[in-house]
């Protein structure tokens, strides 16, 4: 059983929004020093956040190897996470498109359009300065995602920016409080995570709008789309190739990961902020339950 969420004043929360980017934002390319050294010994991510943590694989790596290869994921998730800001821009894009460019929630969308650029960007220098590649999904899922911003739309779009966001802005927040995680890290994690709070509202705020307006068959469809996004969002955090640098085949990389409690935990730790919404807003149902459950966003038995 669902509960109807109270529809929240559109432009009032865009107009709120547009002051709180006005007073605080960031410009990665004045506030990262992209040119102070990496720190020896310090790792990208937390050793528990691994996919591999915790398997026999993991085990018969050596220190160096298991920071190298955090190193790699840490690329993985950043170019994997501007892939996804890509297609939000477009979304954001056809949605202005058709409204009234002097309301606020317009002047918002174009606001929240020009932070995932700075993003893209920052993530992307990320890579690159941690001497890694810009991973981001495997071929097929990029061709394939071309087709999400024409077969998605309404509350279940906005719902899948909100799993991609959430799940990232968690596992940030503990990043970038970590002493032990490379500054460079914390510091692109920081950025990321407090200008993403607002776009959260946003998103959050036209889910339970749109969902209000739906009828019943409309609903199974956005609680089979949302469920699909969601699962290749979270299969393509780490590209199997990241594990050819400590020397593993990527698809005995892949197959431990898939079946490993630790990162099926993360990704479901991860998730336990953005799952209790979309639930209540009526977005998690039959239609997609079974990519629900394959994503670890959703525990076998519910």
């Amino acid at each position: 059983m669902t509960r109807t969420l109270k529809e929240p004043d559109r432009e009032k929360t865009a107009e709120r929004l547009l002051k709180s980017s006005a007073n605080k934002f960031y410009d990665p390319d004045v506030d990262i020093d992209w040119t102070a050294p990496l720190v020896e010994g310090k790792r990208f991510i937390l050793d528990e956040r691994s996919s591999l943590y915790g398997t026999p694989l993991w085990d018969k790596l050596t220190p160096e190897q298991r920071i190298e290869l955090g190193k790699h994921e840490v690329a993985s998730v950043a170019t994997t996470g501007l892939w996804f800001e890509i297609l939000l821009m477009q979304m954001l894009l056809k949605e202005v498109y058709e409204q009234d460019p002097t309301s606020a929630h317009a002047q918002f969308a174009l606001t929240e359009i020009a932070d995932e650029c700075r993003h893209s960007t920052m993530f992307a220098r990320m890579a690159s300065r941690i001497g890694c590649p810009a991973y981001g999904p495997v071929p097929w899922l990029r061709r394939l995602a071309k087709l999400m911003p024409t077969i998605s739309y309404g509350p279940a779009r906005y719902g899948a920016i909100l799993v991609a966001e959430e799940v990232l802005d968690r596992l940030q927040r503990e990043q970038m409080n970590d002493d032990g995680v490379q500054p460079l890290v914390r510091m692109v994690n920081r950025i990321h995570v407090l200008e993403e709070a607002r776009h959260v509202t946003f998103a959050r705020e036209e889910v339970t709008r749109g969902m209000a307006k739906l009828s019943k068959a409309e609903i199974a469809y956005q609680q089979f789309i949302i469920a699909l996004i969601s699962y290749f969002v979270t299969r393509a955090f780490i590209n199997p190739n990241v594990y050819k640098v400590v020397g593993i085949r990527p698809r005995d990389g892949v197959e431990a990961a898939l079946n490993n409690p630790h990162w099926q935990g993360t990704i479901a730790w991860a998730g336990e902020k953005i799952m209790p919404f979309l639930e209540e807003s009526g977005l998690v149902g039959l239609p997609g339950k079974f990519f629900w459950r394959k994503s670890f966003l959703l525990p076998a038995g519910r």
